[in-house]
């Protein structure tokens, strides 16, 4: 079992930058694949990016590739996600989730845990 609480979501205007954080309970975060994945209102929940346990592969979507990082810090049960030149499109609830193994995979129903979201607005 591990709870997965994110944070660093806010207002920012387009073009800013923002750094989410997801901290992880339990002593076996490093067993864990994590990604990260958002929903705007009315739509559906979409990848944003995924990284492996030990930090050595990641994944993103297109939508987000070369404007997102994402890192991890096993020591410190954390998984990060850094946005740059941030869009109006950007505007979702930001979750995190954790997944067993060490496969990075974008699809939603691959992962175990998650977290209560974090909400990002980009303003234009």
């Amino acid at each position: 079992q591990v709870q997965l609480v994110e944070s660093g979501g806010g207002l920012v205007q387009a073009g800013d930058s923002l750094r989410l954080s997801c901290a992880a309970s339990g002593r076996t975060f490093s067993s864990y694949s994590m990604g990260w994945f958002r929903q705007a209102p009315g739509k559906e929940r979409e990848f944003v990016g995924a990284i492996s346990w030990s930090g050595g592969i990641t994944d993103y979507a297109d939508s987000v590739k070369g404007r997102c990082t994402i890192s991890r810090d096993n020591a410190k049960n954390t998984v990060y996600l850094q946005m740059n030149s941030l869009k109006p499109e950007d505007t979702a609830v930001y979750y995190c989730a954790a997944r067993i193994g060490r496969a990075v995979l974008p699809r939603g129903d691959e992962y175990h845990y998650w977290g209560q979201g974090t909400q990002v607005t980009v303003s234009s």
